[in-house]
């Protein structure tokens, strides 16, 4: 398994696709397939049966996954979408932007 430049709870912004510019949080990362799930963006319609007797099917609309490669961490000091850098500070690898170099 590949480690991703992302993490659950980050704020990232989406470099390509659809919704290319917004942001959003990271709500799931699957790093065996390389992809995440960004709160409110890349909404899909689901078709969905009924369960249980009484319970009602239709079309609902979710998040879909996005490959990791489209998503840029935002920098909470500088406000823009950075890629990411590692330092060592206090005998602990931390992950920093590479514009400011504040830590995420």
């Amino acid at each position: 398994m590949n480690s991703l430049h992302v993490k659950k709870g980050d704020e990232v912004m989406i470099v390509s696709g659809k919704d290319r510019g917004k942001k959003g949080k990271v709500l799931e990362v699957s790093q065996k397939e390389g992809k995440v799930i960004v709160e409110g963006r890349n909404i899909v319609t689901k078709h969905v049966k009924p369960k249980k007797a009484g319970q009602l099917g239709g079309i609902v609309k979710a998040e879909g996954a996005l490959y990791a490669s489209k998503v840029m961490p935002v920098c909470p000091k500088c406000d823009k979408a950075t890629r990411v850098g590692s330092e060592i500070k206090k005998d602990k690898k931390v992950r920093v932007c590479k514009k400011c170099g504040a830590e995420l």
